[in-house]
């Protein structure tokens, strides 16, 4: 809610239908713009795929469709992209409202040489995870990707035996209230978020400091 833009909440005032990750957070988002009488469908993860006609049928029929998700940007590592897939398909008519996206907001605080920037949305876990940190270890470049509170010190522990010791960025709960910050090494990471909560995302220095 505190980074929300003016064209995002004049999108929701002229809406018809509301999509939402999670109707609770967007029925808080939308009482807080005093955005009233709106019809709230649920889209998440687990109905993504079987609600696109309905959907598509909605829009069909010129209504106005904003789709909402919780912390972070529609389709970029979040509910969003098989939708907008099939509305391209069907000659739909689509746009977007700019706002906080944990990516991007990463690569400006993290300090790093983001010339070139690999993005993976959420690592995978156990041994998939290990394998895929072994086939971008020796690449010049910053690794960003997401990562849940509850998984955060078992991927620490793999990016510290299989990469080293690099350099670290870590967001968490960015451009939210409870924001943190933090720049340094990944075994200093592993101290300071062991009891850690909220959305985190990661980047990592693959490329080494650039000397001056």
């Amino acid at each position: 809610m505190l980074d929300m833009t003016i064209r995002g909440i004049r999108a929701l005032r002229e809406a018809d239908v509301i999509l939402a990750e999670d109707t609770r957070r967007t029925l808080k988002l939308l009482k807080f713009y005093r955005i009233e009488n709106k019809q709230i469908l649920s889209y998440g993860v687990h109905n993504q795929t079987k609600s696109i006609p309905s959907i598509l049928k909605l829009l069909s029929e010129g209504k106005k469709v904003c789709l909402v998700t919780d912390s972070g940007m529609p389709s970029v590592a979040d509910p969003g992209g098989h939708l907008v897939d099939a509305c391209w398909r069907k000659g739909i008519e689509l746009d977007v409202m700019p706002g906080p996206s944990a990516l991007t907001c990463a690569m400006a605080l993290c300090g790093f040489d983001t010339s070139r920037v690999f993005f993976t949305g959420f690592l995978p876990r156990g041994k998939k995870r290990r394998k895929f940190l072994r086939e971008v270890k020796g690449k010049k470049l910053v690794l960003v990707f997401f990562e849940s509170a509850v998984r955060m010190q078992a991927t620490l522990k793999d990016v510290l035996e299989i990469l080293g010791d690099c350099e670290i960025f870590v967001g968490r709960e960015m451009t939210k209230m409870f924001q943190q910050l933090y720049r340094g090494k990944v075994s200093e990471a592993l101290e300071l978020f062991k009891d850690t909560k909220g959305e985190i995302t990661i980047a990592l220095n693959l490329k080494g400091r650039e000397e001056s």
